[in-house]
């Protein structure tokens, strides 16, 4: 019986095994890989104390800070079913080189994560990290003075073009419907600026480029094939959370978040969750960082409170 899983080795999930470690926990961290999104973030410039660095020189440093205590996460373990147990302890089963595993604990943070929805079509994979984004907030600084496109129809794809107005010379926004999904006052924001130029009835259909992305190609409302000359592209057509192993009655918003308190606990008692994929709105590194210090001061806490 184990005091603790934690299920992700991201900026949450290290952060979590880091005060597990100093507060002498019985404890794994369980993953299918190590960083996550975090990993593939580009250069990152927002990270307090960091100065300019990228994704894999922060997931390079957390682990090493983690491995200072001693622990080693158990990676390539693909998550198939948290079950609470009627004695309010949990059961985790996965899945390791075809093999499955199953872990007992008393409490158990989830900070899996989300993945961003992708178009799925020729260039997309190729020219991520290469111009290619689905975060503006990290990377869009980079973009200063330059050419580019938002592409989405909800308030992520309008929010990104807001804040790229402040930084690109030029930005397309380019949705696939013939509307926008997202707030009006938003819009009326975008309206009003002048650098942003909005494309209805776009379907992208392929990135192009060299060693980075040059531009994009779309489809308009009468079928023709159109070509954008861009040095940057940002997709936001929505994030999908990591949550398909959760228990059932775990309560999820409408875009299947976790729903957490401020100490970072779920509806079921000893199931918490930190970073992303809660339903705290901001999705930062340092915010799943501080998420995931949160949840495991409070697994502590949560813990003297049985053994009292």
């Amino acid at each position: 019986m184990l005091d603790l899983i934690i299920i992700g080795c991201s900026a949450a999930g290290i952060s979590a095994g880091i005060y597990a470690v100093r507060r002498n926990l019985n404890f794994k961290i369980i993953a299918y890989d190590l960083g996550g999104e975090m990993a593939l973030s580009g250069e990152i410039e927002n990270l307090p104390g960091w100065g300019k660095t990228d994704g894999i020189e922060v997931t390079k440093k957390f682990q090493e800070h983690l491995q200072f205590y001693g622990p080693k996460p158990e990676t390539g373990v693909q998550i198939k079913k948290i079950i609470p147990l009627p004695d309010g302890s949990f059961e985790t089963i996965g899945w390791q080189k075809n093999q499955e595993i199953k872990y007992h604990s008393k409490t158990v943070i989830v900070a899996t994560g989300l993945h961003p929805e992708k178009l799925n079509i020729p260039g997309e994979e190729k020219y991520r990290r290469r111009g290619l984004s689905y975060c503006s907030v990290c990377e869009g600084p980079l973009f200063k003075n330059k050419t580019v496109a938002t592409i989405g129809g909800g308030n992520s794809a309008l929010e990104s073009a807001l804040m790229l107005n402040e930084i690109a010379s030029k930005i397309y926004l380019i949705n696939k419907n013939p509307q926008f999904k997202g707030d009006q006052i938003l819009f009326n924001k975008i309206q009003k600026a002048a650098r942003i130029k909005i494309i209805y009835n776009a379907l992208t259909k392929e990135i192009f480029g060299n060693d980075f992305v040059k531009g994009l190609i779309y489809q308009d409302q009468n079928g023709q094939k159109q070509t954008l000359k861009l040095e940057g592209i940002f997709i936001h057509i929505g994030m999908i959370p990591n949550n398909e192993f959760l228990p059932d009655q775990t309560e999820k918003n409408q875009r299947g978040e976790i729903i957490v308190d401020k100490t970072c606990q779920t509806n079921i008692k000893g199931l918490f969750a930190a970073g992303d994929i809660t339903d705290l709105p901001y999705k930062q590194i340092a915010i799943a960082s501080g998420q995931g210090v949160c949840a495991a001061l409070s697994v502590v806490d949560y813990l003297n409170k049985l053994h009292s």
